[in-house]
């Protein structure tokens, strides 16, 4: 370590005593750090320089020159020499690799407990791991122009943020860093020249490497600060931020980005500003940036939507008058006369078909004619979106440097934990290096474990699903017992609450608490199983996460909707013959729908399970950080900076972990999957959407900014596997809404009837057509309800279904116009999926994945660089040269020999 060079010690401390004067200001001397332990000295890499007192709401070293990239805290504990020996180990390691280091005592702390292990790397360090990492740095000035003006450009201006916030920095052409030309780059000052965020992923980089054993002991498992942390030698290890939240910080050298971002960008009121996503990159890394530009992209993509499904409904509403089927079951004449066969066995009596008017109602408002447009809509508004966003992205890749990230990062990536658990090496024929690998009977195992432990939870969904289908089956008859009993005196309830909204909606909210249930448990086991199977880089261990993830939850949430959509009310049999669950013997008799469809259970299953998942993941993400963060931050802003060090006040945030983007991107992939697989069912879900993701915006800027410490920047290209995950659920969601409208909807049943068996193309009389009818005396016994007020009122009842009456040579055969019907549904399909899908290829094709323009400025970009370079190296062999003809005269001969032959191997 290079703490002090080129002065005496005690030339140092007297400057260095300068410097933290000077710094302190008007603080008293009695609010700086006190003095070290004695036992401090001890420690490797610790002088005199410790004991100085400058401010401690700093991210500077105690000279205040040399800044603070990386913050290791522990506990020391005496009694357990062995995590003594390893801090010293590693420390020293941290050393040999050139980084240096100071340690705040545990007298300073405000718990009198724990150390803090400050590091600075310095220049020659971030030089060669920016050459090893290929970082790209700027070269020269952009010159390429910015777009031209939009046209009523001043309507956006109440939307938009200061140039300084949007812009941080000014546009540069970059290359990869070379440490053997410098002069090549625009280094003005080498200790600003790589910014805070490159820094601290530069220290982790050295940190995640670094071992903790002697030179003699090889012990490849000791490495690393993640082992380090979980055996509990160090307790957290952490970037500091650059200030505090709410005021900026008082060295004018400080950036001062955390409370620009808290200002512009973190505070609810700030709702309808555009988003600062150049100073969240530069300030938090690539990564966490290409997170927010999406999640803000998909939000004002979801306004189209949203505002689309508002007319749907609105003409739902304005539509109501007009809605004959509703009139004619609410009608006392019409819907009064008519007698229903029961819904479920003994229990269950017969009821009138008017009791179902306000439901028939409600179903209107979400099944009419605006739906299957929509539906239409939805599928091309999913395609427009994911061109749209390959689009931003592909722009965001050029302006953040990351159109060659993935190719030459890959290699760099490779996680410590494969590089410690995978001790066979073999060459490999690219770079002809050794390289750890895992064998491939290895590797088969624990693919296979991870499978079978993946099929074990969805098919525990699967079982937990049918349990809540056997509670609807069996809490039916109870729920119809109670609220259509005449004896019982709560008729005012039964009139708003039926059998089978009362079923529906206690179902979908114990479907909604063992979802959550199983969530809890499932994430920790998805995360065991990837580290099981040791993925070489960080990219495939995130896919490999993703993908057993979402094919869990996709299971987990959507399968009570899947039921709803496609299962219930489609295998019911008729009163002589109905189907069971389990067959006759378990008396669970197969659900039906209302006379109006099922699509009404479908919104009330969609939206209890959407909204109650929205909330409760807000109050996650908002209350519960909050909550436990309330203390520490009530604490850190009511004392002095000098009182309550920097390192201290982001200690006691909550870790950013390394799969913390993967649950946002979960929640919001989930949610996109509610409003697009079954926006048929319920227009509104956008607009709930739209308006969660507003919130949900403004609370991962406020959990980033305020709740979390600051995370290790690090580099993405783009949204991963997420974006084949929705270019699936994209054209899933074609099928399903048209399968949805097709057989969960009652609009094909209506449009059949309107064209083809309607009198003077009217919808009178469709409710009496769509309802068969039935013998009462030809009814099973153990069908019929234990009450018998029906004798003297009609020796039928009806039931939805299109078969033939009593007495009719074919009875209770499917008449012919339910197999109309069927193709009628069949061809609704085909024609639905066959116009999307064009419209949605056509669009995709009409739209490049990278527009023009960009294009374009890559190409430029590539061929400056080219010219630069050529022209940087024939100058430099130009200068070697001249300093060669200086030193060692040749003959004239040879000079132009020389010459030729450096110029022609530069060329």
């Amino acid at each position: 370590m290079r703490r002090i060079t080129g002065k005496t010690e005690e030339e140092t401390l007297i400057e260095l005593q300068s410097a933290s004067d000077s710094q302190m200001g008007d603080e008293s001397s009695g609010n700086g750090v006190g003095s070290m332990s004695a036992d401090r000295s001890s420690l490797p890499g610790h002088t005199e320089t410790d004991k100085l007192q400058p401010n401690r709401d700093t991210v500077f070293f105690r000279d205040g020159l040399r800044r603070i990239d990386f913050v290791l805290s522990y506990v020391d504990d005496n009694k357990d020499e062995r995590k003594q020996e390893r801090r010293r180990e590693f420390e020293a390691n941290l050393q040999k690799a050139g980084l240096e280091l100071e340690t705040e005592d545990k007298s300073d702390s405000k718990d009198q407990k724990t150390y803090f292990l400050k590091i600075h790397a310095p220049w020659d360090v971030l030089a060669t791991y920016a050459d090893v990492l290929k970082i790209k740095v700027p070269f020269k000035e952009s010159d390429i122009p910015h777009g031209q003006e939009v046209p009523l450009e001043w309507l956006s201006h109440p939307f938009r943020l200061p140039e300084h916030i949007m812009h941080p920095q000014p546009d540069y052409f970059t290359y990869h860093f070379d440490k053997s030309k410098t002069d090549f780059f625009l280094i003005n000052d080498k200790d600003t020249f790589f910014p805070p965020s490159t820094r601290n992923r530069i220290v982790f980089y050295i940190l995640a490497r670094c071992p903790y054993y002697n030179e003699g002991r090889k012990e490849r498992e000791k490495t690393g600060i993640k082992r380090l942390l979980s055996n509990g030698t160090y307790t957290a290890a952490f970037p500091l931020h650059d200030c505090r939240y709410w005021k900026r910080a008082r060295n004018a050298e400080c950036e001062s980005e955390r409370y620009n971002l808290y200002k512009h960008w973190a505070r609810f009121l700030c709702f309808y500003k555009e988003q600062p996503l150049n100073l969240i990159r530069k300030y938090y890394g690539e990564k966490i940036g290409i997170y927010f530009a999406w999640l803000g992209f998909y939000t004002e993509m979801l306004f189209f939507a949203a505002v689309m499904g508002l007319i749907c409904f609105i003409y739902g509403v304005l539509s109501y008058d007009d809605n004959i089927s509703s009139k004619e079951i609410c009608d006392a004449e019409i819907g009064g006369s008519i007698v229903m066969c029961p819904l479920c066995d003994k229990k269950c009596l017969f009821w009138k078909l008017n009791s179902t008017c306000l439901s028939s109602w409600q179903s209107h408002l979400f099944d009419n004619e605006g739906t299957v447009f929509f539906a239409i809509f939805m599928g091309i508004w999913v395609t427009l979106f994911l061109e749209f966003w390959k689009r931003r992205q592909a722009r965001l890749e050029y302006e953040w440097d990351l159109v060659d990230f993935e190719e030459e990062q890959q290699q760099l990536q490779i996680r410590p934990e494969f590089e410690i658990r995978c001790t066979n090496r073999r060459l490999n024929k690219i770079t002809q290096e050794m390289e750890p690998y895992l064998p491939l009977t290895s590797k088969c195992a624990r693919f296979s474990l991870s499978v079978a432990t993946v099929l074990f939870w969805i098919s525990l969904i699967l079982a937990c699903i049918t349990g809540v289908i056997v509670y609807r089956l069996a809490v039916y008859a109870a729920f119809a017992s109670i609220i259509k009993d005449p004896l019982r005196k709560i008729q005012l309830v039964g009139r708003f609450i039926t059998p089978q909204l009362a079923t529906s909606v206690t179902a979908s909210c114990i479907n909604f608490v063992i979802i959550m249930i199983l969530n809890f448990f499932y994430e920790r086991v998805a995360v065991w199983i990837t580290d099981m199977e040791i993925p070489k880089t960080h990219l495939e261990y995130e896919n490999r996460l993703t993908m057993k993830m979402f094919l869990f939850q996709f299971v987990n949430y959507y399968s009570s909707c899947f039921y709803v959509a496609f299962f219930k009310g489609k295998f019911v049999g008729y009163p002589g013959e109905y189907k069971y669950m389990f067959g006759k013997w378990s008396k669970l008799r197969n659900e039906e729908c209302d006379p109006g469809g099922c699509l009404i259970e479908l919104t009330t299953q969609l939206v209890i399970v959407m909204a109650g998942k929205q909330l409760w993941g807000n109050i996650q993400e908002a209350l519960l950080p909050l909550m436990r963060n309330w203390w520490s931050s009530r604490k850190g802003r009511h004392n002095p900076e000098n009182h309550y060090s920097r390192w201290e006040q982001d200690c006691v945030l909550l870790n950013f972990s390394q799969l913390g983007l993967f649950y946002e991107y979960l929640e919001m992939v989930i949610q996109f999957g509610f409003i697009t697989l079954f926006v048929a069912s319920f227009p509104l879900a956008p607009l709930l959407a739209l308006f969660n993701n507003i919130v949900e915006i403004r609370v991962d800027a406020w959990k980033m900014t305020t709740q979390f410490r600051r995370p290790v920047a690090s580099k993405a290209r783009n949204i991963g596997a997420w974006q084949e995950i929705l270019n699936g659920v994209a054209i899933l969601s074609v099928v399903t809404n048209a399968f949805i409208m097709a057989f969960t909807s009652d609009m094909i049943p209506r449009m059949v009837y309107l064209y083809a068996y309607g009198k003077d193309a009217s919808m009178t009389g469709y409710v009496n057509n769509s309802l068969s009818v039935y013998n009462i005396s030809q009814i099973h016994q153990d069908n019929m309800p234990e009450d018998s007020w029906y004798y003297n009122t009609t020796e039928t009842c009806r039931y939805r279904d299109y078969r033939y009456p009593p007495g009719h040579q074919r009875e209770y055969t499917h008449t012919m116009q339910f197999w109309h019907i069927l193709a009628a549904k069949m061809a609704f399909i085909i024609i639905m999926e066959h116009v999307v899908f064009v419209v949605k290829f056509f669009v995709a094709w009409m739209i490049p994945d990278v527009p023009s323009e960009v294009h374009a400025r890559i190409k430029r970009e590539r061929y400056l660089i080219q010219e630069y370079l050529h022209n940087y190296e024939v100058d430099r062999l130009k200068l070697q040269l001249s300093n060669s003809l200086i030193t060692e005269p040749v003959s004239e001969m040879s000079l132009t020999l020389d010459k030729h032959e450096v110029l022609s191997e530069c060329l």
